[in-house]
């Protein structure tokens, strides 16, 4: 049976629906919370800024300052940031201005900063022996008033947010030490056969285990355990019920052994056990998938050929299992739309073909999209500076200029939607 890639990702869904529990929420301070997603919606705990700062190095001005302005002032102390500004204007500004710096906390009564270099003399030490001259200026001039970014108990992060540098820079900002987000999904990878990793004359180096691993890494699944096989179905079924035994995953990702040889050792081990499905999906490379609950783990199979594995993951483990934002868990799944920059021909069936593709955008922001090398599954090394998969519908005769859809290899770099959607386009 031939099913369309959208219904293997539900079928998936499904299974994942039955049996995987729904990870739990642990809190992490800020240093260890980097590329992880926020569980829960987060609230600042005090305002930011805490006080009313200086925008500049300049002059704090009192509103009878400004009534007085264009004028010379006398001039006090200098207020440095972090400085304790009561104690220097216990009484707030009352004939002197106060010299102040970037950042630092205005005394009380401040309604204006006004910049060192529009004023007369346009340095502090000049000013402090002669006084200084300054110019008419407005109220709020280069003031922060405490609480303009954000005041306490709104809303900094929501549930979903992926903590990049900018967001976990926002909640330092607000004072916030620890963050509540998902824990990561817990793999078991298996992958191998006897050729693999040998020093023998047909022997084939090992690749898809550390693939595997890779794949997780980049995703935001946490790898606890590597299964290598070696063509046995009894050894495979003891070495995987001992993994799954001391470590507890929430899934099995193998790579191989499930297509219609001898030796496909993955699929002769699971064929009988509980949801067990193995068919081909509608694409290339990675049309045979597989799918099963081995000892109430969830075990996605996907097929060994390294582009296949590469592909399949990226389709059917990342978006369920991955550490991703909901923003993107949607099955539109981070696709994006993009210009092709020369000619591509799609399969003469009804299978979608998925090239390996490097996206990137030209000079006027526009995404364009190159296709890299043939499509065969064993062509890696032609693939190796591809960060996406061009989605060629069946039967399809693109030429340059064209349009199509376009599935980044790690979404944490998939460029955004545009304000019209048309960027995030389904499968």
């Amino acid at each position: 049976m031939v099913v369309l890639v959208r219904d293997a990702r539900q079928h998936l869904r499904e299974v994942w629906k039955l049996r995987g529990a729904d990870p739990s929420v642990v809190s992490l301070p800020l240093s260890q919370a980097a590329g992880r997603v926020c569980a829960e919606p987060v609230l600042a705990p005090q305002p930011s800024p805490l006080f009313n700062n200086s925008q500049m190095d300049g002059f704090a001005l009192s509103a009878a300052h400004l009534q007085m302005l264009p004028t010379r002032l006398k001039v006090g102390p200098t207020v440095a940031a972090g400085a304790d500004v009561d104690a220097l204007y216990p009484n707030g500004l009352l004939d002197a201005v106060a010299p102040v710096m970037t950042g630092a906390r205005l005394p009380v009564g401040c309604v204006a900063v006004v910049p060192v270099e529009r004023c007369v003399p346009g340095s502090f030490a000049d000013a402090d022996r002669e006084g200084v001259w300054v110019p008419a200026v407005a109220e709020g001039l280069f003031v922060r008033e405490r609480g303009s970014d954000v005041a306490a108990g709104d809303l900094v992060l929501e549930a979903g947010a992926r903590l990049d540098a900018l967001a976990l820079a926002a909640l330092r900002g607000v004072g916030v030490e620890r963050v509540p987000v998902w824990q990561r999904r817990r793999a078991v990878v298996c992958f191998g056969g006897a050729e693999v990793g040998g020093s023998g004359p047909a022997q084939v180096p090992e690749v898809n285990g550390s693939l595997l691993s890779d794949l997780c890494a980049t995703h935001g699944i946490e790898v606890v355990a590597r299964v290598r096989t070696d063509d046995r179905v009894e050894r495979l079924r003891a070495d995987l019920r001992q993994a799954l035994r001391l470590h507890r995953p929430d899934v099995v990702v193998t790579s191989g052994g499930i297509s219609h040889g001898r030796f496909e050792v993955v699929r002769q081990l699971l064929e009988g056990e509980d949801v067990a499905w193995f068919g081909h999906v509608a694409q290339q490379p990675g049309g045979p998938q597989g799918l099963a609950v081995f000892d109430s783990v969830p075990v996605v199979c996907l097929p060994g050929n390294p582009i296949s594995t590469l592909v399949s993951f990226r389709l059917f483990v990342a978006p369920v299992w991955g550490d991703l934002s909901p923003r993107f868990s949607h099955p539109v799944f981070g696709a994006v739309s993009a210009f092709l920059d020369g000619p591509v021909e799609g399969l003469p069936d009804t299978r979608v073909q998925l090239r390996r593709a490097f996206l990137r955008a030209d000079n006027h922001g526009s995404l364009v999209v190159s296709v890299l090398g043939g499509g065969s599954s064993h062509l890696l090394a032609q693939a190796a500076s591809a960060n996406a998969l061009a989605w060629v519908e069946p039967g399809a005769r693109l030429e340059r200029g064209d349009v199509l859809r376009v599935v980044p290899l790690n979404w944490f770099a998939s460029p955004p939607a545009d304000a019209s959607g048309e960027a995030t386009l389904g499968f």
